[in-house]
């Protein structure tokens, strides 16, 4: 359920409003859509609608069909914008998030910072902590890789996105991240996402490597529903019969997704391919489908590297790229 409040409601009106339905212990999201401020409410009792239908204040009740109701175009037409400190995702403007799969040594992450910096990022991403599927490989350098990515956000002022794998380091990640990742293996870990909810931070959760759309965005409602409506969608790939590529990048999603929701979505080429070579074609065509941003692995080593080397771009071939990609924004403004 959604209410619609009238124009002219005072801000102390809708505090006052806002402690009732609190009273009520419902779950609520608040916001300015427009010219219209709006307050979704998940789950609501005809009885609590009652209570709630108030003639002076209420413009209009309206029902959220679908299950993903803080997510949905129904509970909010204009897109959201994520703002990380000034860099902004979901605009006009393309975000970049690039780096490393994983932190392997100072000298590493420093080096990688320095040459994307130069080439206009913003946003450094790296995996401390790395969940892999086989207990043998290198599973990051975790501590001792957060304070290598804080170095990096002190030298370079980029933004850091790295993933949070658990609970217990959630706090530890948080003092250095200024974006949160959730990743594929963890879209569907409920209390990890009630827990970065309540963060308050802005959050990257991708994609399940087995979930349908709708599961996307349901996962994405548990963080919503935490008060938090900094989510970023990350379309990287989906599991098919198809074996030639890691993964089968689903661009269908992305429209389909920025139909359905007002969430940013971005796209990761590098682990919807695991093929360097495909890399920036689909980050081409992610762009062209209306992505907000590319996530992209880059190494100044990829044949040595200790993660997914064999999916990351050198520092050169992510110019190349980043420049074609500015070259196709300019064609589709």
């Amino acid at each position: 359920m959604q209410l619609i409040l009238k124009d002219g409601v005072t801000e102390e009106e809708r505090k006052d409003f806002r402690k009732k339905i609190s009273a009520l212990n419902l779950l609520s999201f608040s916001i300015l859509d427009g010219k219209n401020y709006k307050i979704t409410i998940p789950s609501c009792s005809e009885k609590e609608i009652e209570l709630l239908d108030n003639k002076d204040l209420v413009e209009d009740i309206i029902t959220i069909s679908q299950s993903y109701k803080l997510a949905s175009r129904s509970a909010k037409q204009s897109d959201t914008i994520v703002d990380v400190e000034g860099v902004k995702i979901g605009g006009e403007k393309s975000c970049i998030m690039a780096g490393p799969c994983a932190v392997e040594s100072l000298e590493q992450v420093l080096s990688i910072a320095k040459d994307l910096s130069e080439a206009g990022v913003e946003i450094f991403r790296a995996g401390a902590f790395k969940p892999r599927s086989s207990p043998y490989s290198f599973q990051g350098l975790g501590r001792t890789g957060l304070e290598y990515l804080s170095k990096v956000k002190q030298q370079f002022g980029m933004k850091i996105v790295t993933e949070v794998i658990n609970i217990e380091t959630l706090n530890e990640v948080a003092e250095v991240a200024d974006i949160l990742q959730v990743g594929s293996r963890n879209m569907q870990n409920f209390d990890l996402l009630k827990a970065v909810g309540k963060t308050q931070k802005p959050i990257l959760l991708k994609r399940g490597m087995s979930a349908t759309v709708e599961d996307f965005l349901m996962s994405a409602e548990y963080i919503l529903a935490q008060g938090n409506n900094q989510v970023i969608l990350c379309e990287r790939g989906i599991r098919t019969f198809e074996t030639a590529t890691r993964n089968t990048l689903d661009l269908n999603a992305v429209p389909l997704l920025k139909k359905m929701t007002h969430l940013p979505v971005i796209v990761d080429p590098s682990h919807g391919t695991g093929i360097r070579e495909l890399v920036a074609p689909m980050a081409f065509a992610g762009i062209a489908a209306g992505a907000h941003g590319i996530m992209v692995e880059v190494h100044n080593n990829p044949d040595e590297a200790l993660s997914d080397g064999m999916q990351s771009l050198t520092p050169d071939q992510f110019k190349a790229m980043y420049n074609t990609i500015k070259k196709i924004k300019s064609v589709l403004a």
